[in-house]
C-alpha cells in the first residue's frame, strides 16, 4: 500500500525548485523576436523596386536582392533552432549593412534618373528646334508642302514624348522620340537637299556673278536688266545699273531646285535674255526667255551621259516671266500679279538680260522664311 504525503508536509525547497524549472522551461521555449532591421530591409527592397532600381542600377540591385535572400534563409535557419541557442545579432549587423547599401542605391538611382531626364529633355529641345526650323522653311518653299505632313506628325509625337518625360516614363519617352525622328527624317529627305544648295559657296559665287553681269550690262549700256531671286521670291528691275522696281513673284512647284529637264517643275538658273514679248498669253502677258541656253544644253548632255536623267526625257523650254498671280505654282516659269506684269511688260524690251539665281544673299544674310518682301 502506497502512502501519499499530505500537501502541507511537502518540502518547500523541492516545490521552489520545481517551479523554477517549470518557468525556465516555459519561458525558455519562447522564440526571441526577430531583429527590427529585418522589416526595414523588406521595406527598402520595396522602395528599390518602386524606384526602378532594376533598370537604373541593375548590378547594384541584383547584389542587394542576392544578399537579402541569403539573410532571409539565415533567419529561417536561425528561427528553426532551439530558442535557447538562437542568436540574431550577427544577422542584424548584416541587415544594417544592407540597409546602408540600399540607401546608396536609392541615391544612385535618383542621380541617374535626373541625368536621364536632363539628357532626354535636351534631346527633345534639339528636335523641337529642328522641327520648328524646317516648318518655317516648309511654308517658304513650294516643295515644303510635301514635308509638312511629316513635320506635323513629328511635332505631335514629340509632344507625347514630353508628356511621358513629365511622368518619369523614360522608356516611353525614348520610344516617342524615336518615332518623331523617323517622321523628321522623312521631312528632311525632302527639304535638306534644297536647303543645302543655299549653303554651297560655289553656287553662291556663281549666282552672284550672273546677277553682277546683268546689272553691269544695265549700267554700262544704260538699259534695263532683271534679277530674279528665287529664295527671296522677288524680281528686281534695274535701270542704268540701279535698283528701280521690285516685284513679288511665284516660281515652279519645285522652283528652288535647278531645272535639269522637261517636267521637273523647277525654275531654271542662269543668265538669259528676253527673246519675245507676248501681249496675250495663257497667263496674261508674258516675256519669253531663251531657255535653254548653251550652258543648259551642255549640262543636260553631261547628266544624260552620266545616267542621272530618265531615259527619253527632253531638256524642256518655253520658260517665261508671265502674269497669272504670284501666289500660284508654275511649271517652272516666273509669275507676277497681272497689274505688275502690265508694268514690267511696258518697261522691258526684247534683249533685256535676265539673271535667275537661287539667291543674291550669302551665308547668314539669307533672309529667314516669312520675312516680308517688297511688292512695289
Amino acid at each position: 500500500m502506497v502512502l501519499l504525503t499530505p500537501r502541507s508536509k511537502r518540502n518547500p525547497k523541492i516545490s521552489l525548485c520545481l517551479g523554477f524549472l517549470l518557468s525556465l522551461f516555459l519561458f525558455g521555449c519562447s522564440d526571441p523576436p526577430l531583429p527590427p532591421e529585418a522589416g526595414e530591409a523588406e521595406k527598402m527592397a520595396f522602395a528599390l523596386w518602386k524606384a526602378e532600381a532594376s533598370h537604373f542600377a541593375p548590378e547594384e540591385y541584383r547584389s542587394f536582392e542576392t544578399t537579402l535572400q541569403a539573410i532571409r534563409e539565415d533567419l529561417i535557419r536561425e528561427r528553426s533552432r532551439f530558442p535557447w541557442f538562437q542568436e540574431y545579432e550577427p544577422i542584424a549587423q548584416r541587415l544594417r549593412s544592407l540597409l546602408k547599401q540600399g540607401e546608396e542605391i536609392l541615391k544612385k538611382v535618383e542621380e541617374r534618373k535626373e541625368a536621364k531626364r536632363l539628357e532626354t529633355a535636351s534631346r527633345l529641345r534639339e528636335l523641337e528646334g529642328r522641327i520648328q526650323g524646317l516648318e518655317r522653311w516648309s511654308f517658304h518653299l513650294n516643295e515644303g508642302r510635301l514635308a509638312r505632313r511629316s513635320l506635323t506628325k513629328a511635332s505631335l509625337t514629340l509632344k507625347e514624348a514630353g508628356f511621358a518625360l513629365d511622368r518619369g516614363k523614360f522608356d516611353e519617352a525614348a520610344s516617342r522620340i524615336a518615332a518623331a525622328q523617323r517622321h523628321l527624317a522623312s521631312a528632311e529627305e525632302t527639304l535638306l537637299p534644297i536647303l543645302n544648295r543655299f549653303s554651297d559657296r560655289r553656287l553662291l559665287r556663281r549666282w552672284k556673278s550672273w546677277a553682277d553681269e546683268a546689272v553691269s550690262e544695265s549700267r554700262d549700256r544704260g538699259n534695263v536688266a532683271i534679277v530674279v531671286d528665287k529664295l527671296a521670291r522677288r524680281l528686281v528691275l534695274y535701270k542704268e545699273g540701279r535698283s528701280y522696281k521690285t516685284f513679288g513673284i511665284g516660281i515652279g512647284r519645285n522652283g528652288l531646285a535647278d531645272k535639269l529637264r522637261a517636267g521637273d517643275g523647277a525654275t531654271p538658273e542662269g543668265l538669259y535674255r528676253v527673246i519675245k514679248k507676248l501681249p496675250s498669253s495663257r497667263y496674261h502677258k508674258a516675256l519669253l526667255l531663251n531657255y535653254p541656253n548653251e550652258e543648259d544644253r551642255r549640262e543636260f548632255q553631261r547628266l544624260k551621259k552620266l545616267g542621272r536623267l530618265p531615259k527619253g526625257v527632253g531638256i524642256g523650254g518655253l520658260i517665261e516671266i508671265h502674269g497669272g498671280g504670284k501666289d500660284g505654282m508654275t511649271y517652272g516659269c516666273v509669275s507676277l500679279e497681272d497689274r505688275q506684269m502690265d508694268e514690267l511688260f511696258h518697261l522691258v524690251p526684247v534683249g533685256t538680260p535676265v539673271a535667275i539665281v537661287g539667291t543674291v544673299f550669302s551665308g547668314a544674310a539669307i533672309p529667314l522664311p516669312g520675312e516680308k518682301q517688297s511688292d512695289d
